[in-house]
């Protein structure tokens, strides 16, 4: 097989997991948008053609780096509702995954958008109107898409699931059936209420006539959410978790993410000393590395107000140093672990200022709660079904809390003066994912596009596997296979070259020099489109 090169361009970049969006954010850079609007642009269209991933009513977080400014974090992510309790789920074992009762937090992303573009009209910067930034969104929801192989694939393996909820037939079935790759999906419902959006402001999913009607349609169905939960939201601005590296600092979102995991394993891995790429020592150390990482985040990530202690001690050289001398360099260390599940897409640009932009939004599950609210063609994300019902439990239901998010865009200043947005989707396989293309394109310096579309790895679970053997995609080496199952690792080879296991990854690099290189994953419907 051929691999694909990196993409070249001088104006700005964007690159998403399905092409429209990135024509759509690329569009808005060529008119002479930043990539914070381009952004909102992609995001809003991926809404519409990638529903089985993400939707307006998930939750979304952003990193942001302008020049000659620290980069800045935005917290998107929303709390369980007031009646999120307990009592609420009496008789429940745990919170279901699907339906009305899996509907119980607070959507973000939408104001997760508006508070990005205030920091791109900080300043008194002209920006662009929500007609403008929406109107690809509105276009591909009134005039419809062809429905991508992944979301024909997800449509058939959760119908069973999925085809009873609120308001999903209607809207993604054909009859109640599955639909089909290449068939064409329509969204007028969708449509509107982005035209509400781009009439009356963002800030209408929350305290305006759209709130209302989102509210309705998911108290009539069952859900917790009120009125009252969405008046009382505000996305965050906050600083991001750092760490230093040889050659780079490398950024990404505190709790409630997993970003945290997502950094140990690089500052762990670093201290491995490895010198070689795609060997033993590579993909053993990245491994070990993500088992020391993911124990001390499911000791520590939780809720902001309760995590225990400053998260970024643990990034601190004397303790990266002693979890390091832990990692056996021969031998895998025992697993498996509780796994977190994750339905995402992560998209990144950067215009031709600089200003760059890492984002990721999601609904958790694949299609989320399944749930559609009311008439708005919104579909609702299910993120605080990994809440715990036992109240002990580091991540207990309570009403205000946060759940623990898999969600975590990442973004690097080198010291040479690149700068890379990156990240991936995939649950548990997102700091992993991040891991490998870091260290391919950083540490042992492959091509942008050969980092995204090396083979690669997962231990533990993403969206549709539920095991947590290692698994990797079939384009490994026999041999370093046969090396991993004799140090101990419980390896499954994927039957797939290119596996949707893995997750979407994509990543842009802006040199020096202003070129910007960009990398979208074959795996995945997406591109990278430059100006």
């Amino acid at each position: 097989m051929t691999m694909l090169t990196s993409t070249m361009a001088l104006g700005g970049m964007v690159v998403a997991p399905h092409h429209l969006a990135a024509q759509a954010g690329r569009d808005i850079l060529r008119d002479g948008g930043s990539a914070i609007e381009a952004m909102v642009a992609a995001a809003a269209t991926i809404a519409v053609v990638y529903p089985h991933m993400n939707a307006l009513g998930g939750d979304g977080f952003w990193l942001i780096h302008r020049p000659g400014e620290a980069p800045l974090a935005i917290d998107a992510s929303g709390p369980a509702v007031a009646l999120a309790h307990a009592g609420f789920y009496k008789g429940d074992k745990a919170i279901p995954t699907r339906g009305p009762k899996a509907a119980l937090t607070v959507a973000g992303t939408v104001a997760g958008w508006q508070t990005a573009l205030d920091v791109a009209g900080s300043g008194g910067a002209r920006v662009m109107t929500l007609e403008r930034l929406l109107a690809d969104a509105i276009r591909h929801a009134e005039e419809g898409v062809a429905i991508t192989r992944s979301q024909a694939a997800l449509s058939a393996s959760k119908l069973a699931e999925l085809r009873d909820m609120p308001g999903f037939a209607p809207q993604f079935l054909r009859e109640g059936a599955a639909p089909r790759q290449g068939d064409i999906l329509r969204q007028p419902g969708l449509a509107a209420s982005l035209r509400q959006l781009a009439r009356h402001g963002l800030d209408d999913f929350y305290r305006g006539h759209l709130a209302r009607r989102i509210a309705d349609g998911l108290e009539a169905c069952g859900s917790p959410l009120r009125r009252a939960d969405l008046a009382a939201y505000r996305a965050q601005r906050v600083t991001p978790l750092r760490l230093d590296l040889a050659g780079a600092q490398v950024f990404n979102l505190p709790p409630s993410t997993q970003g945290l995991a997502s950094l140990m394993i690089l500052g762990l891995f670093e201290r491995l000393g490895v010198s070689e790429a795609e060997g033993f020592a590579h993909l053993h150390g990245l491994v070990e590395a993500t088992k020391a990482a993911f124990r001390v985040r499911d000791k520590v990530v939780t809720d902001p107000a309760r995590v225990p202690g400053n998260p970024a001690q643990w990034l601190a050289p004397a303790k990266l140093d002693a979890l390091a001398s832990t990692i056996d360099k021969a031998r895998a260390a025992p697993w498996p672990h509780p796994a977190q599940p994750g339905d995402t897409v992560w998209l990144g640009a950067i215009d031709r200022h600089g200003c760059a932009v890492s984002f990721i939004q999601s609904v958790f599950f694949e299609f989320g709660s399944g749930v559609v609210a009311g008439d708005t063609g919104i579909l609702w994300q299910n993120r605080g079904s990994s809440f715990s019902l036992d109240a002990g439990a580091l991540n207990a239901l309570e009403p205000g809390r946060k759940p623990f998010h898999t969600l975590n865009p990442a973004l690097a200043l080198f010291h040479d003066g690149r700068v890379m947005p990156y990240g991936c989707m995939g649950g548990e396989g997102q700091p992993q994912t991040q891991a490998a293309l870091f260290t391919r394109y950083a540490h042992f310096g492959q091509d942008l596009q050969s980092a995204v579309s090396a083979p690669r790895w997962l231990l533990g679970r993403t969206w549709g596997e539920s095991s947590t053997t290692l698994k990797l995609e079939s384009r490994f080496d026999a041999a370093l296979v046969a090396e991993l199952r004799a140090s101990g690792h419980v390896v499954d080879v994927l039957d797939e070259a290119f596996s949707d296991t893995m997750g979407h990854a994509g990543a842009l690099v802006r040199h020096p020099d202003g070129l910007i290189e960009g990398a979208a994953d074959p795996r995945s419907d997406g591109a990278a489109c430059g100006v």
